[in-house]
């Protein structure tokens, strides 16, 4: 069975519990993806900004628009270690609304992995299994 550490993309765009609820916003536009894990310096997973915690920017009150990433994100983060199945990744993405995962090794963020990753790991497969027959 494959592991986390299989499919998960590796560079990942992150941020800190400090930086600017706008500038985080711009980050999940400009790589157009639903959500960044948030880091101490030493790269531990604290928690996770996602586009559904950033909505309610839209009604922003009185100095809410200063905010920083500590004041929407979700914490604790649910998170995989990079050995994990990919089974039981699937499993918690299915039974979930959230559409990716932090994958961490020792506490430390190192991967990600979204609904479209396994996706494509899916699609991998059967190409493989095509190419066989």
């Amino acid at each position: 069975m494959p592991k986390a550490k299989d499919i998960m993309t590796e560079n990942v765009v992150s941020v800190k519990k400090d930086t600017p609820i706008y500038e985080a916003l711009k980050l999940l536009a400009k790589y157009n993806i639903t959500g960044i894990p948030v880091v101490r310096e030493d790269m531990i997973l604290v928690g996770v900004l996602s586009e559904k915690d950033v909505l309610r920017l839209f009604y922003a009150h009185e100095g809410e628009e200063e905010g920083t990433v500590n004041d929407f994100m979700t914490q604790p983060a649910v998170h995989f270690d990079e050995k994990e199945s990919l089974l039981d990744i699937c499993d918690c993405l299915t039974n979930n609304y959230f559409r990716r995962v932090p994958v961490t090794s020792e506490g430390k963020l190192v991967g990600i992995i979204s609904r479209k990753d396994i996706i494509d790991y899916i699609l991998r497969l059967r190409d493989k299994s095509a190419d066989t027959d």
